[in-house]
């Protein structure tokens, strides 16, 4: 039975050493496609390295909060070539599955269908973003942003939804340090109602975090950064 297996990664924060480490696990599952939901920098010191491995696999990648800023928090260390990357980002990409049975629409977003600073959480209101993804057409969403993954089926009317919070690779924020992101898996069979199903696996790697934190000590950043990598808060 034909799969496609997609990559999802997000929230890199110009953590090099996670980044590092996220490619070393996920190019030993060889997936189909690799996507990259926002927010490549801010937190640490190497925009540079991670935007130009993002720029030199050709992953589509979407706008983050955090790719749009200037100020603060080592955004000033882009380059000019990097910031004009960063700009023209996508606010979301959209891929539409012709399946042997059905049509599966999925959206891709940093923060949600509707806005790049919202929060979709895992205790969020299902109505709320059941109506979201009827009004954007989404069966699928898959979102970061909050560095907190989830993955949850809604089922409103007879009507199916999956949302998906695909965590961060490089601040994690949900009490694990280590980095997250997952692979979707869908199969000519698969529905969003039905068996098959989808199938989504949350993938934790190992990096090194005092390397990560090293670098924030002797850089101008807050030091109040380097707890939050190692408790994950």
């Amino acid at each position: 039975m034909p799969k496609m297996k997609i990559a999802l990664f997000s929230d890199v924060h110009a953590n090099l050493p996670a980044f590092e480490s996220f490619f070393n696990d996920l190019d030993s599952r060889k997936p189909d496609m690799v996507y990259c939901l926002g927010d490549l920098i801010g937190y640490n010191i190497w925009p540079y390295e991670i935007i130009n491995e993002v720029r030199k696999r050709v992953i589509p990648t979407l706008a983050g909060n955090h790719d749009l800023k200037n100020k603060g928090y080592a955004y000033e260390l882009v380059s000019a070539e990097n910031r004009q990357y960063l700009n023209t980002l996508p606010e979301q990409i959209r891929l539409d599955f012709h399946l042997k049975n059905e049509k599966i629409n999925l959206i891709m977003a940093h923060g949600s269908a509707t806005s790049i600073d919202e929060y979709i959480l895992e205790d969020f209101e299902e109505a709320y973003i059941y109506k979201m993804m009827i009004e954007t057409n989404a069966d699928i969403l898959c979102v970061g942003h909050s560095h907190k993954p989830f993955y949850k089926i809604i089922e409103i009317e007879g009507i199916v939804k999956h949302v998906i919070n695909i965590g961060s690779v490089g601040k994690p924020k949900d009490g694990n340090p280590f980095g997250c992101y997952i692979i979707l898996t869908i199969e000519d069979e698969s529905s969003i109602a039905g068996s098959p199903n989808i199938n989504v696996e949350f993938i934790r790697f190992e990096y090194d975090i005092e390397k990560a934190v090293a670098a924030i000590e002797n850089s101008p950043l807050p030091n109040e950064l380097m707890d939050r990598l190692r408790k994950a808060y």
